[in-house]
């Protein structure tokens, strides 16, 4: 009898002891959860849609990029004496035939391989000259060095745009922005404008 009230107690004793420490355990995770949930609310509502910034154009005036909202829009960074200055061209094909869908807006950029030396009169002449350009094309910005650009401040920041870190690799870098102003997609240099890799995301 003593040792069937031994088992019995020691029995009640484990029991106790696992209920307590599922307990524990239980507010532990609950706990834990609350926070990684207050952390994720903080995270999302600093991510703001690009339609908050203001920037200039390629004359120097005042343009917001909530005039974009409702449409896609492929942000290219751009330069006159670069082996991918033809897309220019596709550029503008991309524009003409899928206007009602997206916006295109370039940003010059003499960053890489000094390849963009013009003032930003002579970008735009270049770019209407050459190109018949009817696209927007901002003022002349950096990217690689200070003061960074503020579409590519926002372009490179996970806590702004919500993934994206990286800054193009060279000239004819492409972001590909939704119809509500958060970004999709980053094309390279070598995906032309016109490929069914962008037309396909329209």
């Amino acid at each position: 009898m003593k040792l069937m009230g031994f088992h019995l107690n020691n029995f009640k004793s484990r029991s106790l002891f696992y209920k307590n420490y599922f307990k524990l355990n239980l507010k532990s995770l609950l706990t834990r959860i609350f926070f990684f949930n207050i952390l994720i609310s903080q995270s999302m509502n600093s991510i703001k849609p690009i339609y908050d910034i203001n920037i200039k154009d390629i004359n120097g005036e005042i343009m917001s990029m909530k005039r974009y909202e409702g449409k896609k829009i492929l942000i290219v960074n751009v330069a006159s004496k670069c082996g991918y200055t033809s897309q220019y061209s596709d550029l503008q094909k991309l524009y003409n035939h899928n206007s009602d869908k997206i916006e295109v807006l370039a940003i010059p950029c003499n960053d890489f391989g000094r390849q963009e030396p013009g003032t930003n009169f002579e970008i735009d002449e270049f770019c209407k000259i050459n190109y018949g350009v009817t696209f927007s094309i901002a003022a002349k910005g950096n990217i690689k060095r200070s003061p960074k650009h503020v579409i590519y401040e926002w372009l490179s920041n996970p806590s702004k745009n919500g993934w994206n870190s990286e800054l193009p690799s060279w000239n004819f870098g492409k972001y590909l922005i939704d119809e509500k102003g958060n970004l999709l997609e980053y094309f390279p240099s070598n995906i032309s404008p016109t490929s069914s890799d962008i037309i396909s995301k329209l």
